[in-house]
């Protein structure tokens, strides 16, 4: 008797899960993610970078070795460790300037999860997995404009205190 009461239990969950998924309550990191992936290697050079970025007109590289994730490059890596440094660029290694400890989202955990992410860690763009695979990444401004409402949270909680 039990058994069919968390059947039904379960059913019910489900069912709840799937109306608010296809009455658009609900909205998945895949949906909304861009799935075009500019990726460098962390044995390329800085310069290479550079040119990735003015080739594909980009907000970041990801870092990979052995098609995994194990950083990301942005404008401000190479700015502040790269150009303010006075490294040259066509000798320093990726690796030696990229963003590491990187978190990630899967690309089936609802937007808000992707957004929790983002407050948790001071972050703007999250690298996008599936079986440990890169598949997309997801930015602030994907969020904003896929969920505005959802997005004024970011805002408020991060960005707004960061800014006094």
């Amino acid at each position: 008797m039990q058994y069919a009461s968390n059947y039904r239990r379960d059913n019910m969950v489900l069912f709840c899960y799937l109306f608010c998924y296809l009455v658009g309550f609900i909205m998945l990191v895949k949906e909304i993610m861009t799935k075009k992936v500019v990726s460098v290697s962390s044995e390329d050079t800085v310069f290479d970078a550079c040119m990735k970025y003015k080739d594909f007109k980009v907000g970041c590289l990801v870092v990979t070795e052995n098609d995994h994730c194990v950083g990301l490059i942005t404008e401000r890596d190479i700015i502040e460790r790269s150009i303010c440094q006075h490294v040259n660029a066509d000798t320093t290694m990726v690796s030696a300037i990229m963003s590491v400890d990187i978190k990630t989202v899967n690309m089936l955990e609802r937007v808000e999860k992707a957004l929790d992410i983002m407050e948790e860690y001071g972050v703007k763009k999250l690298p996008v997995v599936y079986e440990n695979q890169i598949v997309g990444i997801i930015t602030v401004t994907d969020i904003s404009r896929a969920r505005p409402e959802i997005s004024q949270r970011f805002v408020d909680s991060w960005i707004k205190p960061r800014w006094k």
